[in-house]
């Protein structure tokens, strides 16, 4: 590989790594995402949870909808919990749903389904 193309390499990385700046502060962009060690019991659990108590807007993983594929449980539990995480995040709300999500800096946006990011 090229010294300069190995360059601009380590400078993307850099840059995608460096923490983003707004008003002021700096930021990490995260999202919430199921963790895949949880037992599939539990990620229904959390889901139902998210998308009725706790306030998600889940109509994008409905049949028919951006987010319904793929149709599994981990992918349809992660809109979800992201959706309530970038809502409620700045009001107290956290990514936990019982230990069955986790903080990711990787955006899980795929094909024409994509995850919210409140800074």
């Amino acid at each position: 590989m090229s010294s300069a193309l190995l360059r601009i390499l380590l400078a993307l990385l850099l840059f995608t790594l460096t923490p983003q700046r707004s008003g002021g502060q700096y930021y990490m962009e995260e999202w919430c995402i199921a963790d895949e060690q949880t037992p599939d019991e539990e990620l229904q659990k959390a889901l139902g949870w998210a998308c009725q108590k706790g306030g998600a807007d889940c109509s994008k993983i409905q049949a028919g909808q951006p987010c319904y594929l793929p149709n599994t449980l981990k992918d349809h539990a992660s809109y979800a919990f992201n959706d309530y995480y970038q809502k409620y995040k700045h009001k107290g709300g956290s990514c936990y749903f019982n230990a069955a999500a986790l903080v990711t800096a990787l955006d899980p946006s795929h094909d024409s389904c994509k995850f919210d990011y409140v800074p």
